[in-house]
Parts: C-alpha cells; structure tokens; sequence
C-alpha cells in the first residue's frame, strides 16, 4: 500500500504524509462485531490521578471484535472484505465462514478479498492460514502467535511484524520475534502464517500536533525546560545538560538503556535476549 505526500497548502500539510487506503474495500464495521470502549480513563486511575502521562481525548471509535484463537478447525472461511481498524496499527480482514459466521482477524500482508482460509492441523501452510506450530517447517514466517495453547495470540500483532520459526525442539518451537529475541513456544500453540500487513505504516509522518491529538496523544514537555521540583533534569541558568550520571524518569529512575525487566518465571523460555544480551 503506497504513501501519499501531501500538498504543502499550510505549514502543517507540508511535512505529512498518510495512507492511500487503497487496499480498504469496506468502509463501515460489520456492526455485529463492534463493541463500545466505555468512558476513557484520560490516563488517570480510580482516584483520578495521572498514572500514564501524554494521554486524553481524540477521536470517538468502536472497538472491533478480534478472533485472536482461530478456533474454528476444518470450517473453511472467505474473505469478506478488508477493513481499516483504528484500534490498531494492522488492518484487519472481514471472514465469512462457511457456516454462515463472520469474524474479524489481523490482514496479513498479500491477502486479498475472495480469498479462502483454513485453521486447525490440518490446515495448508499458506497465508492467512492458521496451525500449530509443530505442523509448520521450519523457516517459516508467523503471526499473531500464542503463549499459551488455546488463550489466543498475544505475541507479533503489530503493522509488518512477523515472526520465523527456527527449530522444533521436542515439546517446544524455537521463534524468532521482531526485536531479534529467541524463545521457546509450544508446539501445540497456534499461529497464523504470513506477515502482518500495513508494512510501510512507520513510513508515515504525522507533520502537525493535531494529528497526534486526534490519536488520544497530548503534548509530552522535556524534562530539561522543567524546575528542578518537576524533573531531575530541571533547573540551571540557560540551557544545561543533565548534569548526573545518565538521564532519568520525572521519578529519578535511570533510564536509556536501564534494565526494567522483573519476570523470572519466563527467563527459562527466553534462549537468547532482544540485542544480543
């Protein structure tokens, strides 16, 4: 799907660019598969405090039932359509399947609209499709890859990620993810073969502060034009550097390369960490 430049008829326009939505054949939601978001947080908890800073109005949305577990084996289903969801950065297809039910799945990239897809064991190793990792050879490319057999995808969701199956090593696949990480899954967990679609998503470039704010996003402020009561980067005559060892969050924690990750209970699985760590 190309990007289009805009036309520089105000500062604004002049550094954006979007979507064609060339490939987007349905315009409105299938209605039986939409659902309400419910009053929005503005970041704040129960108590009304900001727990997740840089977030507040934007645009009004229904939220788009995904079918995350494929669960419907041997039944084969027709792409309906492909639609724009604004809930993610994916696109999402419309199937119908052949027993009358509809659902909505992440569009990988190449499918298109007439389209037949299958999920289970025996399913073909072909876009769209949907099988356990141990039914997969090796190399392949997935998506939308569960954790646990039967919850549903919770790994490699995102525009033009795609993760590959390395190796099958007795009850687990190793897997590659986009961040370079190899871990261990599986075998029985469920996978849906392709990459996601909407690849040249990160291509695009907002140019104005309103398109961020039609997203929910408020402005963020640096911490170096903040008192020192604000930010521990605050304060000094003029411009100054940080002044400590490495930057830090408003809350003093160090940050920019700093280790947050406090899972034991998974570090088995993980064989090699994101960056070569």
């Amino acid at each position: 799907m190309p990007i289009k430049q805009f036309k520089p008829t105000s500062p604004g326009r002049r550094d954006g660019s979007g979507f064609t939505f060339t490939e987007i054949t349905k315009k409105t939601p299938e209605k039986s598969l939409t659902e309400s978001l419910g009053p929005r947080s503005g970041g704040r908890n129960n108590r009304g405090t900001i727990t997740v800073r840089h977030r507040g109005g934007g645009a009004r949305k229904l939220y788009r039932i995904i079918d995350w577990k494929r669960e419907k084996f041997g039944v084969p289903a027709k792409v309906v359509a492909i639609e724009y969801d604004p809930n993610r950065t994916a696109r999402i297809a419309l199937l119908q399947y052949a027993d009358g039910e509809k659902r909505y799945i992440l569009c990988p990239n190449g499918l298109t609209v007439g389209s037949t897809l299958l999920s289970g064991p025996e399913a073909e190793v072909r876009v769209g499709n949907a099988l356990p990792l141990g039914n997969m050879p090796t190399g392949t490319q997935v998506h939308n890859v569960e954790l646990t057999p039967g919850r549903g995808g919770q790994m490699v969701r995102s525009a033009g990620a795609a993760a590959q199956l390395m190796a099958k090593e007795g009850e687990y696949a190793l897997v590659r993810l986009p961040s370079g990480e190899m871990r261990r899954v599986r075998i029985e967990c469920m996978a849906t073969v392709g990459q996601v679609g909407n690849v040249e998503h990160a291509l695009v470039k907002l140019g104005k502060a309103g398109r961020a704010r039609h997203r929910g996003r408020r402005p963020e402020v640096r911490g170096a034009v903040m008192n020192p009561r604000d930010h521990p980067h605050g304060g000094g005559e003029g411009r100054a550097p940080v002044g400590m060892p490495g930057p830090k969050t408003p809350w003093g924690k160090p940050t920019l390369g700093y280790r947050t990750r406090n899972s034991k209970r998974t570090d088995k699985f993980i064989v090699r960490r994101r960056k070569g760590r």
